[in-house]
């Protein structure tokens, strides 16, 4: 099996800022502070209105890698990629929207939670494994899960902030997946402040 890479800043800044039904207008102002912030990568749910423009402008502005969030279809994995998505994410595992997306040549990250879910995602040809909703079992599962399976790269994304982002990380996840805390709010000193100090904690560890 020839496994697709995520991208490099994924892999390089071990964040993704993850945008759920953030406004248009808005989010295009919070993905400017966040890249201005060391924050690059942002993943744009598909639940909201307008996610596909979305996508579309963030991908075609060069200065952040757009990803697709809650893909749960083939259906969605095309329209994602059509707007110019870069690597998709779903909430859970479906095998036909893994290999779908790898016959269009587009890195997917599909979520799971128990040994057997993480497994069976890496070996239909995931890029990295979305360990989702992360707070359920918190920085111990993910180090339990890496025990046996230190192989497979795990995103720790649900439930996570700057005051757990650092356990996440050190008990083994490639990266983290921050959501509402960090996107949601309406204050743009909020984000460029809470961006701030989530890469100052995650370059710790």
């Amino acid at each position: 099996m020839s496994r697709l890479a995520l991208p490099s800043q994924v892999v390089d800044r071990r964040i993704i800022a993850i945008a759920r039904k953030v406004p248009l207008d808005r989010l295009m102002d919070v993905a400017a502070v966040l890249a201005d912030h060391a924050i690059p990568i942002i993943e744009v749910t598909l639940d909201g209105d307008d996610a596909l423009d979305a996508i579309e402008r963030l991908a075609g502005n060069g200065a952040v890698v757009v990803g697709a969030g809650t893909v749960r279809s083939i259906a969605d994995v095309d329209r994602a990629s059509a707007a110019g998505a870069s690597f998709i994410v779903s909430p859970h595992t479906d095998a036909r929207i893994i290999e779908h997306a790898l016959s269009e040549s587009i890195p997917v990250v599909p979520g799971a939670l128990t040994p057997t879910e993480v497994v069976a995602a890496w070996d239909l040809g995931a890029s990295a494994v979305k360990l989702f909703p992360a707070s359920t079992g918190g920085p111990a599962h993910v180090r339990a899960i890496g025990g046996p399976l230190g192989d497979i790269p795990l995103v720790a994304t649900g439930g996570v902030d700057a005051g757990n982002a650092a356990s996440f990380l050190d008990a083994g996840a490639v990266a983290v997946g921050v959501g509402g805390w960090l996107t949601g709010g309406t204050d743009l000193e909020v984000v460029a402040e809470r961006a701030r100090l989530l890469v100052e904690v995650t370059r710790r560890s």
